[in-house]
């Protein structure tokens, strides 16, 4: 089987992770770079109205009306979906409301910073109803401290290096965070991870890309 060459990851100049502060700052000016078009087209757009138009105030300040509706649309809408990819890996898990057992399985581990940093990072992520056909207890077992090591190389092993978007996926061996690998099929039925199906793919995140499975992958 062909093995997945896990793309390279990008660091902030003055750390290992860029800090929340400056991602606002990016995003920020992301924003602003997004906006700039939409505005520019509303000011062309009504001049060129105003002109043909010979000046007639009243009907100018018509097409003025719809300037300003059309523009806001165009920011809403871009604000909207800079807003939704600007959410890293953990948020974009916090915010959907089916990986509340995921979420506070990353936490008990100690893996939010890591999966809150630069990545990119592929996360195969099991939903509640995933988790909730392990053992009974065993949930409850692993998010004790003592067994945090434990519990960290199961999560880890649901993560690969490299943001690898659905239409990117073959059958194939993928080395992940945890270091062993998983065992990836593409077939009729869809794609399995291991023992798991993939059942929604391409969640997108600031840091990489959510793909959801309905079956915890447990490491050797």
């Amino acid at each position: 089987m062909e093995r997945l060459k896990p793309f390279s990851t990008k660091t902030h100049k003055n750390g290992n992770n860029m800090s929340a502060e400056n991602r606002r700052n990016i995003g920020g000016r992301r924003i602003a770079i997004r906006f700039a078009a939409p505005l520019r087209f509303a000011v062309h757009f009504h001049r060129r109205i105003h002109t043909q138009l010979n000046m007639n105030p009243i009907k100018s300040l018509q097409t003025l009306g719809l300037t300003a509706l059309f523009t806001m649309t165009a920011l809403i809408t871009e604000a909207r979906a800079e807003t939704k990819h600007s959410q890293d890996i953990v948020a974009v898990a916090s915010s959907a409301g089916s990986f509340n057992t995921l979420v506070a399985a990353v936490k008990a581990a100690g893996l939010v910073e890591t999966l809150q940093g630069a990545g990119p990072f592929t996360v195969f992520a099991p939903t509640d109803e995933a988790f909730a056909k392990l053992p009974k207890g065993t949930v409850e077992d692993l998010l004790k401290p003592e067994n945090k090591a434990k519990l960290a190389g199961i999560l880890t092993y649901h993560v690969v290096p490299g943001k690898v978007m659905a239409a990117d996926v073959r059958t194939m061996k993928a080395k992940t965070v945890n270091g062993q690998e998983l065992d990836i099929k593409v077939g009729s039925s869809g794609v399995m991870i291991n023992k798991a199906k993939v059942v929604k793919t391409d969640v997108p995140a600031s840091n990489g890309v959510i793909h959801v499975i309905d079956t915890v992958v447990l490491p050797k």
